[in-house]
């Protein structure tokens, strides 16, 4: 059975247009690593040394994706993202040194995409770039209808809206983009590895968490009870799916 998911409409021979990134981290080793790793015909980089420089610059500029390093001073990584999200859609990465799941959820939590943890290697930052903006390109053209509904769920995809039990709810970018994945192909099973290309746009390597924390956030926002979900059931040593109505 096909999937429905996103898919660009792009000409193979337009050129994609040049993308502008904002970085935003207190250790200059990093934003100069990571200008170095774009190339300039492809990308320009905007490296801030804090959060309170990324939110200025944010304020005066249109960015297509931001990196945003946790531990910063005068406005640190979780404050910049969470007020970054509450006026815009764009894919924000937490840069973090650490791993422990309560700071991956916090950053969900406060309105992140992704993350990333340091130290990180250049190839891997360069994929995660690459197929974040691939991911962006794809939203703008759906093989699948603009509206689902599968029992008390509603995703209004031209809105980017949904809503559970009649109230709407609101969710980031990439929880969005997960559950319309399982609502369009409501009742068939996905691994992790398939959500991770299908969703997040680039092959799994079998050391992240996302598809976890993504699923329990979204189990927060829809399930009566997030711990005894009805709607985005585990299929033992399977994955997960978006039960049919």
């Amino acid at each position: 059975m096909p999937l429905f998911h996103r898919t660009s409409q792009r000409a193979a021979d337009q050129p994609p247009p040049k993308r502008r990134i904002l970085v935003a981290d207190d250790d200059p080793s990093i934003g100069r690593l990571i200008q170095t790793a774009l190339p300039a015909q492809q990308y320009e980089t905007v490296v801030v040394a804090n959060g309170m420089e990324a939110l200025n610059a944010f304020e005066k500029n249109q960015f297509d994706l931001v990196f945003l390093d946790v531990m910063m001073p005068f406005v640190d990584g979780f404050d910049a993202c969470e007020r970054i999200r509450a006026k815009s859609d764009v894919p924000i990465v937490i840069i973090t040194a650490r791993d422990g799941t309560d700071d991956i959820v916090q950053g969900f939590r406060r309105g992140a995409d992704e993350y990333i943890t340091k130290p990180f290697k250049v190839a891997e930052f360069v994929a995660r770039v690459e197929a974040i903006l691939r991911r962006v390109d794809m939203q703008k053209a759906r093989t699948a209808p603009t509206f689902v509904q599968v029992g008390d769920l509603a995703i209004d995809a031209v809105a980017h809206k949904v809503s559970v039990r009649g109230a709407e709810i609101k969710l980031t970018p990439m929880e969005f983009e997960l559950l319309y994945f399982l609502a369009a192909n409501a009742g068939q099973v996905f691994t992790r590895e398939v959500l991770f290309r299908e969703v997040w746009g680039y092959e799994y390597v079998g050391e992240t968490n996302l598809v976890d924390v993504c699923v329990r956030r979204l189990r927060e926002k829809v399930e009566v009870e997030p711990s005894k979900p009805k709607i985005i059931l585990t299929v033992r040593g399977v994955g997960y799916k978006l039960e049919r109505a």
